[in-house]
């Protein structure tokens, strides 16, 4: 699939590597529907990608009947719904037992269900619109790429209930890729180490400093746009399909 037919719904879109994702595809002549809840972004994003090419919707992933309504939506300004990228997600840090005691329960379920229950629901959601798509080269009707972490392999101390909501997405990959084969969707995650987002800006410079040291080669925090340029090849490739791919400068995570 070439960029400039791409019409995609990305999720966590108006800012860090969702933003990235969308402004890539834009720049190569697609289209990019925004799919966030911070509505302040969401109006500066469409501001500055274009409102011919991008459209903001107000959408919490881990609400069945919002996701539906609003993919709907989407697939209205687009034409056509042909890739679903989920970039939605938060830390959710915290240790099983910790000094006030046990984590609470519904820490780890609202991590799962953003991470891996969200992820999930859009692209089931985007499944089910694009199986309709017309086929383009090899039959191929669509794309969903999803969103998992070096810490679904390497999680560090507490970063239990995030390495499991990120575990569960590269755990769902190749079944789902395998179950959309026939209707000519691929599924493809990528696994991003340690990236400059707008979390780490708030984070002290030694702190920076020590992040960047961690990573072999090359030294440094991941730029949103290698994410943005990685997710462009998986859409691009279309043999492509049903793997998770780490981008992380050969980053292995330490315990803590």
């Amino acid at each position: 699939m070439q960029l400039d037919t791409v019409r995609a719904v990305v999720t966590g879109g108006v800012s860090g590597l969702g933003l990235a994702v969308a402004s890539h595809i834009i720049d190569h002549g697609g289209k990019a529907v925004l799919l966030d809840i911070n509505d302040e972004k969401g109006a500066a994003a469409v501001t500055a990608l274009g409102s011919d090419n991008a459209l903001y919707l107000r959408t919490d992933v881990t609400d069945e009947a919002s996701v539906e309504e609003n993919l709907g939506r989407a697939q209205d300004f687009l034409g056509v719904l042909n890739v679903a990228i989920n970039c939605a997600g938060i830390l959710g840090a915290g240790r099983v037992l910790g000094r006030t005691g046990p984590m609470p329960l519904s820490g780890f379920q609202t991590t799962v269900m953003v991470n891996l229950v969200g992820s999930f629901n859009v692209a089931k959601a985007a499944a089910a619109r694009m199986q309709d798509t017309p086929p383009g080269v090899d039959g191929e009707r669509g794309v969903i790429v999803n969103t998992a972490s070096i810490a679904a392999f390497e999680g560090q101390i507490g970063q239990a209930a995030y390495s499991a909501s990120k575990g569960g997405v590269v755990g769902m990959t190749l079944p789902m890729a395998r179950e959309m084969a026939r209707f000519g969707i691929r599924v493809m995650t990528v696994a991003p180490g340690i990236f400059w987002t707008p979390m780490v800006d708030t984070m002290p410079p030694e702190v920076q400093e020590s992040l960047s040291a961690s990573i072999p080669f090359p030294s440094r925090l991941g730029q949103p746009d290698e994410f943005a340029r990685m997710v462009a090849f998986i859409i691009e490739n279309s043999y492509l399909n049903g793997e998770t791919i780490r981008l992380d400068g050969a980053t292995r995570l330490a315990p803590k």
